[in-house]
């Protein structure tokens, strides 16, 4: 895990008495709203619906327990004694006082955090697979060129003032769980024939008002030319970006105006100028970020270490069974495994998380994990390298502490956006809708027959919930005042990335519980062998399950 060295703390410790300076003068009356607005976004600080939120950065989802225990203090100390993880794999204090907040980051600059960039028309936190550098199907460590993106996009003066918010985001695996195909940039490490390492690219993905599946601009970019190649893309996007319109003003509109081929041209036109420029990344640049993400002190252990105990403790224990086929995953090392922390028990907004369970997996991540975790695009906490015969006592603890709850990949582990209840733009609250759901599907035997199944729910069309890409999606919608919520079908992420279609006319919050079961339903009776929800969607077509839901009773 990288820790930043003295110019990142000396970067950060002025950022923080400069934010300091523009709060005094703004509460003052020094500083009117209007000029203090670009200042708080780049500082992380949004005015919600009720209360400032402040978004902290986890650069790629790394983040160890002397981090989360300064989370845990600022929690307790400046907010209402939690925080939420989100789909960006950052964590959102709902309920600072605007005079605080630069205590709050003065506080988090002690422990190497900070909320620069976390919000603003600048380039975003770099996100990534919640198993990087342990999965079996990586054939490249993506974290080192994460944080390469980090360096180079911090302060950097150029893209401090885009059209719009960029994201990016890197997988190193076979399966993609980062979403590369739906952000401003994705990026594949990969290795070609010839064992060099380099890079697939996307371009113009992202969801929001106008959702867009990206596309691929770059086959292969060899890795010293990543940030040349990136500078490319965003001086094009910087000339030639909406900036008189804030709908159109993603890069995602840029590359559908002008084709993926005239956008390619443009960026090889700009790449042309800085391509063996001082953006170009030294080999030994490289392997100086590698290491920085060397491996555990992990013990030399058989491939069936503790194989037995974990068995037998299954086959008398449902409860652990459950927890063990769900929430665990398997681990690039013989003898470890990687464990989901489940942060969706019913009757808790998706993603929260409270002040003392912040440093219970603070001390569980000592105890079990190198005193390191990963939050996740799903909202959840992974601890990563745990030693199999380690889990039952683990299991024990997170059932102590509420993190057990075995529905990982199921219906009930949805995406959710905070929505009405907290955020100004949205126009119908999540949060009760998931809770319905979660209590409609609370038989776990059902869920695992059901199988995988992604959905996802944001309470506007910004889609901070990913409502697009939820094999179910869930939108909330104002009908002349009242919250009304649309339903969207076929949707996911991954490889294969597919933006869901609208199933028709939107339902009251009462109805949606119903209307969930009806679509379970007709997957339940329409599905072949193996097949799963959004495989059963693609064969059969959205008219079984619009036929059903809007049947008029007789």
């Amino acid at each position: 895990m990288y820790i930043y060295d003295q110019h990142d703390s000396q970067i950060l410790n002025e950022r923080v008495k400069q934010f300091r300076g523009q709060t005094e003068r703004y509460l003052e009356g020094n500083l009117k709203a209007e000029e203090f607005l670009p200042l708080r976004l780049q500082n992380g600080l949004y005015i919600q619906r009720l209360a400032p939120m402040l978004r902290v950065n986890v650069p790629y989802g790394m983040i160890n327990s002397a981090q989360l225990r300064k989370l845990a203090h600022i929690a307790r100390h400046y907010d209402k004694g939690y925080c939420h993880i989100s789909t960006r794999q950052n964590v959102q204090f709902n309920w600072p006082n605007l005079a605080e907040v630069p205590d709050i980051l003065a506080e988090l600059s002690e422990v190497n955090m900070h909320a620069t960039q976390s919000s603003g028309n600048c380039i975003r936190n770099t996100t990534s697979d919640q198993f990087a550098g342990i999965a079996g199907d990586e054939t490249v460590d993506p974290r080192p060129y994460c944080e390469l993106i980090r360096q180079w996009s911090s302060f950097h003066p150029e893209f401090a003032f885009l059209p719009r918010k960029f994201k990016i985001a890197v997988t190193g695996a076979e399966s993609d769980r980062a979403a590369i195909q739906v952000h401003d940039i994705g990026l594949r490490v990969k290795q070609n024939a010839a064992g060099e390492t380099g890079f697939q690219v996307y371009v113009g993905g992202g969801l929001g008002r106008t959702p867009v599946v990206g596309q691929v601009i770059c086959e292969f970019l060899p890795e010293q030319d990543l940030l040349t190649y990136l500078e490319a893309i965003l001086r094009v996007y910087n000339l030639l970006g909406n900036r008189e319109n804030k709908y159109k003003a993603r890069i995602k509109i840029l590359v559908r105006a002008l084709g993926i081929d005239v956008f390619r041209e443009k960026v090889e036109q700009q790449w042309a100028q800085v391509k063996d420029g001082p953006s170009k990344v030294p080999g030994a640049e490289i392997e100086r970020l590698k290491s920085f993400f060397t491996a555990p002190a992990y013990e030399t252990l058989s491939a069936d270490a503790g194989v037995a105990e974990v068995t037998s403790l299954a086959a008398e224990n449902k409860a652990f069974a459950r927890w063990l086929e769900r929430n665990t995953h398997a681990h690039k090392i013989a003898g470890y495994v990687a464990v989901s922390l489940s942060l969706k028990p019913t009757g808790v907004a998706p993603g929260d998380i409270t002040d003392s369970q912040l440093e219970a997996i603070a001390d569980l991540a000592d105890a079990y994990s190198f005193g390191e975790v990963r939050t996740t695009h799903e909202q959840n906490i992974v601890l990563g390298d745990v030693k199999r015969s380690d889990l039952p006592e683990l299991w024990q603890k997170l059932k102590d502490n509420g993190f057990a709850t075995p529905n990982i990949g199921t219906l009930t582990d949805m995406i959710c956006c905070p929505g009405g209840d907290y955020c100004s733009l949205a126009n119908a609250k999540s949060i009760p809708i998931a809770e319905d759901i979660q209590r409609t599907f609370d038989d776990l035997d059902y869920l695992y027959d059901l199988g995988p199944i992604d959905l996802n729910i944001s309470g506007c069309m910004n889609a901070c919930g990913h409502h697009h890409v939820g094999n179910i999606g869930i939108l909330g919608v104002d009908k002349k005042g009242a919250e009304f919520y649309q339903i969207q079908l076929g949707g996911q992420v991954g490889n294969s990335t597919t933006l869901g279609k609208v199933l028709g006319p939107a339902f009251s919050q009462a109805e949606i519980p119903d209307v969930i079961q009806k679509l379970v339903g007709v997957y339940v009776n329409q599905r072949g062998e193996g097949e799963s929800f959004v495989e059963t969607y693609n064969r059969i077509g959205m008219e079984p399950f619009k036929e059903q839901v809007y049947a008029k009773a007789d």
